[in-house]
């Protein structure tokens, strides 16, 4: 229906162009000495047009030829990006695939084309350290920090975690600084800060950042308890040699960390042999207390505290609850050596081992047996326990 009503205008303005100009007697003189030329009006008009048409066109053309060397450039320029563009996909998939050669190729072909090369120059320098280059790497680094604008914080997680790899502490913890600085605490900066300061030795921040990533879930409870575990066995160890200290850094410790069998079996020998009896007895004590743990039970036999009646009470009201705990009663008979009970300690060493033979509880009976001159059943322990091994 619209190219017919099209058509019929055309036809129209066709029929009305034909009238005007059979009525249209006008005409036009041009003299142009010696010469006179005489036109009708239409004609001119129509050659006017033409004329007009024919010079738009030719201007179109030159402004067109003009314009062409930038447009050439222009193409040139968009190829080059999109060559580079796609140099760095490659760089990318290469990395992740662990053709660090082909992907350092790669990153340092996108470098000179890319819209932002500080990434490609930090995908070089990833590559090149892949590689073991350390020449190169540094050198795509500073090529990296030509680009701070766009890249800073990227550049400073890694050559942090290029620093970690290297085991150059201070110089990942000064990148990791300049974050902090700048207002960026991210978890994974943080975890490199664990890193970090595991490897400067820094125990307390090491405690500090585990329990901030274990309440971000940054890390699960599995994961950050042994990292406490060693970085508050650390800080006991350090301030083995200065009782306050060392009693500072308990009392610093959470209860629920206290608390941990598997922390508490490597702590306990640390108070006792700083000389605080009172803090180790409190320590199994409530932990007992709260969950039985065999070994543990052990370790209580070797605290003294100040009031052996009170401690040799507690073992043995535990000891109702658990007749046959073979380290209860090594522990039991420990302490009754302590009060001079001869006769009951071999009475709690013996029942030890009709539960579960041990080269500890052979031993304590041979010395027991040394000390009322028994020296055959002495002997007899030490063998016994020999043959255990340790």
């Amino acid at each position: 229906m619209k190219a017919l009503l099209w058509l019929l205008g055309l036809f129209a303005l066709a029929v009305g162009l034909t009238v005007f100009a059979r009525q249209n007697e006008a005409y036009a003189l041009i003299v142009w000495w010696p010469y006179r030329i005489q036109v009708s009006m239409i004609l001119l008009l129509l050659l006017l047009i033409l004329v007009f048409a024919v010079f738009y066109r030719l201007m179109r053309l030159a402004v067109r030829g003009m314009d062409l060397p930038g447009e050439v450039s222009a193409y040139r320029l968009r190829r080059r990006r999109e060559a580079a563009q796609r140099a760095m996909h490659e760089a990318e998939r290469f990395f992740h695939e662990g053709r660090y050669g082909q992907a350092f190729r790669s990153a340092v072909q996108a470098y000179d084309g890319i819209t932002r090369p500080g990434l490609a120059a930090l995908l070089a320098a990833r590559a090149a350290n892949a590689l073991h280059d350390i020449e190169k790497r540094q050198q795509w680094l500073s090529n990296a920090a030509m680009y701070d604008g766009d890249i800073r914080i990227a550049r400073l997680m890694t050559e942090a975690e290029m620093a970690i790899t290297d085991r150059r502490f201070d110089d990942a913890a000064r990148h990791l600084e300049a974050l902090r600085e700048s207002g960026h605490r991210h978890l994974a900066a943080l975890r490199l800060s664990l890193q970090t300061e595991q490897g400067r030795g820094r125990w307390a921040e090491v405690a500090r950042l585990a329990r901030t990533l274990r309440k971000h879930n940054a890390l699960t409870p599995d994961q950050a308890a042994p990292l406490l575990r060693r970085a508050l066995l650390e800080q006991l160890r350090d301030t083995a040699d200065d009782l306050t200290s060392l009693t500072s850094v308990w009392q610093s410790i959470p209860e629920a960390e206290r608390h941990d069998t598997g922390f508490l079996l490597r702590a306990i020998p640390h108070l006792i042999g700083a000389g605080d009896e009172k803090i180790a007895v409190a320590a199994v004590e409530e932990a007992l207390e709260l969950e039985w743990e065999s070994e543990l039970a052990v370790l209580y036999g070797r605290c003294q505290s100040p009031d052996l009646r009170t401690q040799l009470a507690t073992g043995e009201r535990w000891l109702k609850d658990h007749p046959e705990d073979a380290g209860l009663l090594l522990a039991l008979g420990r302490l009754c050596i302590r009060g001079q009970l001869w006769g009951k300690a071999r009475s709690y060493f013996e029942a030890s081992l009709s539960q579960a033979p041990s080269r500890a509880a052979h031993l304590e009976l041979a010395r027991l047996s040394e000390k009322l001159e028994q020296t055959e059943d002495a002997n007899r322990h030490y063998r016994e326990a020999a043959s255990l091994g340790a």
